[in-house]
């Protein structure tokens, strides 16, 4: 009994009147490690293995072509203005994107007020002014260099986990994204937060840049307790089906992995297919409208329920 009234006290200890931090009716303490141990006494081997420290989700990263961190040498101590990219990094879209995000990968800028990590975390701060030179100058124009800093205020770590290219549009080439972040807090606590959104890139001097991005953030708690709007066949259903008018026959929804199909036969006698991405959060996101033609072929149709309302 000595024994188990001795472990007890040390996880209760008698404390006189001192200030407490109380998280969730809990005197809060943050969750111990050994001495932190900075970039220059150990520096870690990149595996396979470690991703099961930062991730809870099995679904596999996309942005892993950098394969140890040699790769930063030449950018210690240099602005963004002296960056020179190598042309291999951006010479396909594809490759501009997994390039971009495998540098932000071990991006952080973690701050007094949004804590996490024990001494070093990743690359600190090196990676930014690499990424920075992946936009094109009009963006750059658009976003200065202290505010795409300052964009990441709190973030300590990032994933690409969904990547999909959408029909092109003019001189652009866009992609759907999803992004998993492992972020800082006033606790010390880190926490995983989900994004998804849009990439525009450009093609300039046969390399193609980015022109422009859009995230989303993902909540957890909002489809669970309210709203039809995050269910593809609800949404199919009520907006295009109540509101338009459009749907006479929905039929089956066809699922390969995060992308869900939803065809129906149109009160206008046309076959229309709308494509959902499914989120980490199982929240439905409606990407791409298509009608079939005369000759048999899907193409692109951009139709607003809200119009339909209004009519």
């Amino acid at each position: 009994m000595k024994k188990l009234t001795s472990w007890i006290m040390g996880i209760f200890p008698r404390t006189r009147k001192e200030k407490w931090t109380l998280v969730m009716g809990a005197q809060y303490e943050p969750q111990q490690f050994g001495q932190p141990v900075e970039r220059g006494e150990s520096s870690p081997v990149r595996t396979s293995d470690l991703e099961k420290y930062f991730r809870p989700s099995c679904i596999p990263i996309k942005n892993t072509l950098l394969k140890d961190f040699q790769f930063f040498d030449p950018y210690y101590e240099k602005s963004y203005k002296e960056v020179k990219l190598p042309a291999a990094l951006t010479r396909t879209a594809d490759e501009t994107i997994l390039h971009y995000f495998s540098i932000l990968r071990e991006a952080e800028n973690l701050t007094d007020k949004q804590m996490g990590g024990c001494g070093t975390v990743g690359m600190a701060k090196l990676p930014f002014p690499v990424a920075y030179n992946f936009f094109t100058d009009d963006y750059q124009k658009r976003v200065s260099y202290h505010d795409y800093l300052q964009s990441f205020a709190g973030i300590g770590h990032l994933n690409l986990i969904k990547m999909n290219r959408l029909p092109d549009d003019g001189d652009t080439v866009s992609y759907f994204i999803e992004l998993e972040s492992i972020e800082g807090s006033s606790k010390g606590v880190t926490y995983f937060a989900y994004y998804y959104g849009y990439i525009q890139l450009k093609k300039v001097h046969n390399l193609y840049k980015i022109d422009h991005m859009r995230l989303y953030g993902e909540n957890f708690l909002c489809a669970a307790y309210h709203l039809w709007q995050h269910d593809a066949e609800a949404v199919v259903g009520i907006m295009y089906g109540d509101w338009c008018k459009l749907v006479k026959k929905q039929l089956h929804v066809k699922q390969d992995g995060y992308v869900k199909i939803i065809d129906f036969i149109g009160t206008d006698g046309a076959d229309y297919r709308f494509v959902f991405y499914q989120l980490t959060n199982d929240t439905d996101v409606l990407i791409s409208q298509f009608k079939m033609d005369a000759a048999g072929v899907w193409k692109p149709i951009a139709i607003d329920p809200e119009e339909c309302l209004k009519n």
